[in-house]
């Protein structure tokens, strides 16, 4: 037996149980991913009515799966789905994975009260798209158990999770984490902690000029990503992206990466002003796009 109870398995195999910290979109995805790949999941929310908001989200994932012929019957994962309020209730899960919002502070203090609930083996993950994880591991007492496991929106459809490295990583993980994320039916790129990562990095760079080209009068919204889907073979223009993941996201990132590598990154005036109005993208209901007839 392992330190957190679980029957002995090889390391390179997906814990049997784990839990998610959060269940907006993104933690509600993750336990959707961890759900399909066989694991008992334990989804943890501040309070009750988060709670049985995400279980919903993880329960509509599950449906749509069955629609698409991923899975014959939604039940049988959803009855391995236990929704929590209490960081004590991720006691026995060999691997937890933070997906609270970007802000580093409650980031850091969920990350600590994770570890004081759980086995000194379990692994804990962030899903954090752009703060260091340096930072973020050096507030455990064990910083070599931390990496980042980075999921992409929307989780289900999406095939790319970026594990991201800290310096204080223990070797191992490094070859667990890869195949955990292939067991997951998804391709992991690894990355070394800078600000950013990868594709935050190069995602932010793109949509930041694309927004500055409508902002200055260059060409639509959909023509900018018109060009970008039929020209370079993106499947989502950067605009109608940001407006997926979120304008109040993207800012938050281009900030962060604007004070660690400059004024490249700095974010235009028209993202800022319409976070400032409340056009956050599809959540909203309108950001570049007019999303209010979505269900």
């Amino acid at each position: 037996m392992t330190e957190t109870g679980q029957p002995t398995a090889s390391p390179t195999q997906l814990p049997l149980v784990c839990g998610v910290v959060g269940g907006g979109r993104m933690g509600a995805g993750i336990a959707h991913a961890l759900l399909l790949a066989g694991s008992e999941v334990t989804l943890l929310e501040r309070d009750k009515q988060a709670a049985d908001a995400a279980a919903a989200r993880v329960e509509r994932a599950l449906r749509a799966s069955a629609d698409r012929g991923k899975i014959d019957d939604p039940a049988e994962p959803l009855s391995r789905l236990r929704t929590v309020t209490a960081h004590a209730d991720l006691a026995g899960s060999g691997l937890v994975v933070e997906a609270v919002p970007e802000d580093l502070d409650l980031k850091l203090t969920t990350l600590r009260a994770v570890e004081d609930a759980v086995a000194a083996d379990t692994v804990i993950a962030s899903n954090t798209s752009s703060i260091s994880l340096d930072t973020l591991a050096q507030a455990l007492a064990r910083p070599e158990r931390m990496l980042g496991l980075h999921f992409f929106n929307p989780v289900p459809a999406s095939k790319l999770v970026e594990v991201v490295l800290a310096p204080s990583t223990a070797d191992g993980l490094r070859e667990r984490a890869v195949a955990w994320v292939e067991q997951l039916r998804k391709t992991a790129v690894v990355v070394q902690d800078a600000p950013g990562f990868a594709s935050s990095r190069l995602g932010v760079a793109l949509g930041l000029e694309a927004i500055r080209m409508v902002e200055s009068g260059v060409a639509s919204a959909e023509d900018v990503d018109a060009a970008m889907a039929l020209g370079y073979g993106h499947p989502t223009g950067p605009l109608k992206l940001t407006d997926i993941v979120g304008l109040d996201v993207r800012l938050g990132i281009a900030r962060y990466l604007e004070r660690e590598l400059g004024p490249r990154f700095a974010p235009p005036a028209l993202l800022v002003e319409k976070v400032e109005a409340g056009h956050l993208g599809r959540k909203s209901g309108r950001g570049f796009y007019d999303w209010s007839q979505e269900g």
